[in-house]
């Protein structure tokens, strides 16, 4: 940074008044005659002039006064033109308003100053570009090494000397470090409203944020789109992604600091792209693998295979959502909730979306360890949705036999449905949010069910309930199983079961009433619905 004195010592002028100034930074040089050249001026140039315009001790004391106010960093006075000496209301004024005036003998040609400010304004120029370039190749490094958006957020902060947070464009913190001082949760919670009030109005620009301690100190930066898949807004700009935020740790952010972050917006976004398309082939890996896992397709050694390179092919357990149905969002808002929720809980899983339920493969930990990382999950993915929800777990397992440990997540969240009143936990009812976890002891008989170690058993078992139904009418069959499985997963409410075929309630009605004659059990028992719900769940744990 050049600065008043430096530029002085090195021309060896005679300072004239405001010493106590001589460290402000010159931004550049300008020559003027003007009377008034503040117009075309921004603050922070090093002005020279003859005063040529200059032939009243008024207006000499007004010219002084408009410089000064302007922010100007000095004034270079000329003399052996219009003047013999400095005029002295210059020199008195610029004393009062604490103006670096220095006098410029005839002998020194303004060119000696320019080119010697000018020289010295380059080579620093050059020397912050040369260090925000090795700062974009360091950054560059830690993306193409994958070390995450918080290894990126470390770098930041020792390169700009201060604290850097990454926010999405919610205002959610994504990531946080600090160089010497921490900024403190209540300042972070107040940026975090401010973000999320700027992303509401589709504001797009940088700005200096003032929250709690950051005033003058900090500075935002909005991470658009990194691809095309991520479009466009409504007025062709790139929609936001995240925001990225720098606070020095003390004094103003340096030039370098600025342009170092400018660039580290775009490392932001690959390192954000980067992580997207991470996740999004881990969810398509995932639901491959947990659709292999229901259907039977995937299993033993090969399943083991599948799951050994997210760290789960030694021990496995699953947990199953079945997300609350009004205003839940879809399951695409319960398949990231729930893969958020294991992410604030820094539990490694697969996450996905099978037939209606969002399914999760956890490292396969004991009870003790395990049943309670699934309640805090249950809790952090109802804060997400903003509905209660029920989540269930089942035991862990040798990675070959996830598929076990799959149905007594499923069935164990659905026995506990079928033991708890219409909307109870489920999101229905008005109230304070809630949040319920099934394990295998919800699971009542059914566990003699999944201990059954020998398939034509269980086969056989199943086959007495529900074969009259699949084989004695044909293809309307398999209409009749699939209205008795929707009747029972919706605990006998026949709205919700028809809205679920797609059904008016009547032919629902009729289908159950066939159903009932041709196995000879009733609806109204609740020992029939529960063995029929056992059979049902059985025959998936011995489909071919």
């Amino acid at each position: 940074m050049l600065t008043v004195r430096e530029l002085v010592r090195d021309i060896d002028i005679r300072l004239l008044a405001g010493e106590q100034a001589l460290d402000a930074a010159v931004r550049w040089v300008h020559i003027t005659e003007l009377e008034d050249p503040t117009p075309w001026l921004s603050g922070g140039e090093l002005l020279l002039t003859t005063g040529l315009q200059l032939a009243t001790p008024e207006r000499q004391t007004e010219f002084v006064r408009r410089l000064a106010d302007h922010g100007l960093a000095g004034l270079g006075f000329g003399i052996g033109f219009g003047f013999d000496t400095v005029p002295e209301a210059l020199v008195e004024t610029a004393r009062e308003r604490g103006l670096p005036l220095f006098e410029v003998p005839y002998d020194v040609p303004f060119i000696a100053i320019t080119e010697t400010a000018f020289s010295r304004l380059v080579n620093e120029q050059y020397a912050v570009l040369r260090r925000a370039i090795a700062a974009h190749e360091r950054l560059e490094r830690i993306v193409l090494s994958e070390r995450g958006i918080d290894a990126v957020a470390g770098a930041l902060s020792t390169l700009v000397g201060g604290a850097v947070m990454v926010f999405d464009a919610r205002g959610g913190l994504l990531a946080q470090r600090s160089f010497r001082n921490e900024v403190d949760d209540e300042t972070v919670a107040a940026l975090e409203r401010e973000l999320r009030d700027r992303t509401r109005a589709g504001e797009r620009r940088g700005f200096a944020p003032t929250a709690g301690t950051l005033a003058g100190r900090a500075l935002a930066l909005p991470v658009g789109a990194s691809g095309p898949r991520d479009g466009e807004t409504a007025d062709g700009g790139p929609l936001l992604q995240a925001w990225l935020v720098a606070a020095k740790d003390t004094g103003s952010l340096s030039e370098f600091d600025r342009l170092t972050l400018h660039q580290a917006v775009t490392i932001v976004a690959l390192e954000m792209l980067r992580r997207r398309v991470a996740e999004d082939t881990e969810r398509r890996l995932a639901g491959d693998v947990l659709s292999g896992i229901v259907t039977g397709e995937l299993s033993g050694g090969d399943l083991a295979r599948r799951l050994e390179p997210f760290g789960l092919g030694t021990r496995v357990a699953v947990m199953v959502l079945t997300p609350p149905r009004p205003g839940a969002g879809g399951m695409a808002a319960a398949e990231s909730a729930l893969a958020g929720a294991l992410r604030g809980e820094a539990a490694d899983g697969l996450v996905a979306v099978h037939e209606g339920l969002v399914g999760a493969l956890v490292p396969g930990l004991d009870e003790e360890e395990l049943f309670p990382l699934a309640q805090r999950i249950a809790d952090r993915t109802t804060r997400a949705l903003g509905l209660p929800l029920r989540l269930g777990v089942g035991r862990a397992v040798g990675g070959g036999e996830a598929r076990r440990a799959f149905h007594e997540a499923r069935c164990a969240v659905e026995a506990l449905a079928l033991a708890q009143p219409s909307g109870d936990g489920n999101g229905d009812e008005a109230g304070p949010l809630r949040t319920t976890v099934a394990t295998y002891r919800d699971l009542g008989s059914f566990q003699l069910l999944l201990s059954l170690q020998d398939d034509d058993a269980l086969r056989l078992f199943c086959d007495s309930i529900l074969a009259p139904i699949e084989e004695s009418e044909g293809a309307y069959g398999g209409e009749l199983m699939r209205s008795l499985e929707a009747f029972i997963e919706e605990n006998g409410q026949w709205e919700r079961a028809a809205k679920r075929l797609y059904c008016h309630r009547h032919t629902l009605r009729y289908r159950i009433r066939r159903v009932e004659e041709l196995t000879g059990r009733s609806m109204g028992s609740a020992r029939d619905r529960i063995e029929f719900w056992l059979a049902l769940r059985g025959r998936e744990l011995v489909r071919d």
